[in-house]
């Protein structure tokens, strides 16, 4: 049993890992400030990669609207921000907006331990809610496709409209502090940088465990045939409505770590343009694989800054190009083609041992 655990290509993937566990956690000691930033940003991408990949890859539900969960763990981190910089008073958009006392909603946010609950909690009850009500009632495939955007409108439309409590179109910024610590400072810059990747690491174990498990199999099985696994027994609907409340909480820790080295967050940054480029990092990684979802999270948006940075009128188009290759000549995505070129080793291989010993 424990030869069949402990295979060559079962230790060489856990050596592939502790690489680059390594080289994420050694990034600090290479990389610059700016560019240390960027990969944090990066990694937070990829975080919210690894939890669309549950419900896309895993269980064949496509969401276009998980930047809202990405969102809302991002507003609830900015209210603590925001207070911590103002002392505890009102922030100065309610000034502007003739309020002179802080809503109650807003003063359990002056704790720290309480924004990042409310992080994870906000999204996942948001996502049990809307998938009790979909499910239940069989609503899949394109129709729950569009209510995620249809919520995605609502709730950027709502952000919008109550200025005097979210900051309206600007959004929450104006941060300088995190449990007393500077965030312009490079050592907290250092910590964030390393929290980040920590807890990537952390959701990418999770989200192995979850696959590899019982609960795994049965959403695989969803995946390929939702009506063969209600005849066996099981209630797609209470599968669906878990595994879419954990990635929704996965989104809402990406949120708040993104905000922590961006510095602002406005509802631009959760709508429906967001919500696709998610779906597309997953695709072009390759879906149904959790490390090709967080690599396609972390290349395209590397390639976004490069190109951008390279190539401010043209990169659009060089983007639109490197999405057309990988659609047309890597369907599976980056992790497909490297699974394509050992499948084709193999069989060379064999072609090989063919020709060397023949059959008699």
């Amino acid at each position: 049993m424990l030869q069949q655990k402990w295979t060559p290509q079962r230790i060489w993937l856990l050596v592939g890992y502790a690489a680059a566990a390594a080289a994420l956690f050694s990034a600090p000691m290479f990389a610059s400030d700016f560019r240390l930033n960027l990969l944090a940003k990066f990694l937070a991408f990829a975080i919210v990669a690894l939890g669309l990949d549950l419900i896309w890859g895993y269980t064949g539900i496509l969401s276009l609207g998980h930047g809202i969960f990405f969102g809302l763990g991002a507003y609830a981190m900015g209210m603590y921000l925001k207070l911590e910089a103002s002392g505890g008073k009102p922030p100065d958009f309610m000034g502007w907006s003739g309020l002179r006392e802080l809503p109650l909603f807003w003063k359990p946010f002056e704790n720290f331990g309480f924004a990042v609950a409310m992080g994870i909690l906000i999204p996942s009850v948001l996502a049990l809610v809307l998938g009790y009500v979909t499910f239940r009632n069989r609503i899949k495939g394109v129709y729950f496709t569009i209510l995620t955007q249809a919520l995605v409108i609502i709730t950027t439309t709502l952000l919008v409209g109550q200025q005097a409590y979210t900051g309206g179109t600007n959004g929450i910024t104006g941060y300088s502090t995190i449990l007393g610590a500077s965030l312009g400072s490079a050592d907290t810059k250092r910590v964030l940088y390393w929290i980040t990747a920590a807890v990537l690491i952390a959701v990418f174990i999770l989200c192995r465990y979850i696959v590899g498990s019982r609960f795994g199999k049965v959403l695989r099985a969803i995946r390929d045939g939702e009506n063969r696994v209600r005849f066996i027994g099981y209630n797609p609907a209470i599968y669906q409505m878990v595994i879419f409340t954990i990635s929704a909480g996965i989104a809402g820790i990406a949120g708040m770590l993104f905000i922590l080295h961006v510095g602002i967050i406005s509802p631009s940054m959760l709508g429906i343009v967001p919500s696709i480029e998610m779906v597309l990092w997953v695709a072009i990684g390759g879906r149904g694989t959790l490390i090709g979802a967080a690599l396609g999270a972390i290349v395209m948006n590397w390639a976004k800054s490069e190109f951008s940075t390279a190539y401010p009128e043209g990169w659009l188009f060089f983007m639109g190009g490197l999405f057309v290759i990988v659609v047309v000549f890597m369907p599976k995505g980056i992790s497909g083609l490297i699974s394509q070129i050992k499948f084709r080793n193999k069989r060379k291989e064999k072609e090989h041992e063919g020709v060397r010993n023949p059959a008699v």
